[in-house]
């Protein structure tokens, strides 16, 4: 039997949403005897270990509960985790989550414009800091765009040859630090 998975997340939303996260989307897969029920949530300044387990707790059990576990018939394996780098933007509240993060923008005209997210003027616009300037778009204008991964970073300059880096402390000549 297969299970529709939009009316879980439309009853998961609010009492999840009371939790402090968005419920992104909610998908349900069929393994065996049982199904898994894969929850993703995010909110402003990401979620820690402790907000998934607290999302976790609260879901499962609004999931055990009527009319939501009407939906589910038999056992299930509740996954609940945070969307990853490969997520689409595709709500304003995701491009305002990305702010500082280098973006990939198909634009609705078959043009490609990488930018980092510098600012949301309105929920319908960002503006992007491309190679040529800052570029203010409008989402509706946005036929797809990803966060790119970063490896390399520089978040801020690095100091002078001559000063050492906050992270390295005096040495005596011999090796140990020398205490005072």
């Amino acid at each position: 039997m297969s299970v529709d998975s939009a009316p879980l997340e439309a009853g998961l939303a609010d009492p999840l949403g009371a939790l402090g996260v968005d419920v992104e989307s909610v998908e349900v897969q069929r393994a065996g005897r049982r199904h898994i029920v894969r929850i993703i949530v995010d909110r402003d300044g990401g979620v820690d270990l402790d907000l998934i387990a607290a999302v976790s707790r609260r879901a499962s059990e609004i999931l055990d509960e009527p009319p939501l576990a009407d939906l589910l018939p038999g056992p299930f394996v509740l996954e609940v985790s945070s969307p990853g780098v490969d997520r689409p933007l595709t709500q304003a509240r995701h491009w305002r989550r990305a702010t500082s993060r280098l973006v990939e923008a198909t634009m609705a005209d078959g043009t490609v414009v990488e930018g980092r997210v510098m600012r949301m003027p309105a929920d319908d616009q960002v503006v992007l800091a491309t190679d040529t300037g800052d570029l203010t778009i409008r989402l509706a204008d946005v036929q797809r765009a990803m966060v790119q991964v970063e490896f390399t970073r520089a978040e801020a300059p690095a100091p002078p040859p001559d000063e050492p880096s906050p992270s390295e402390e005096p040495t005596s000549p011999s090796g140990t630090n020398e205490q005072e």
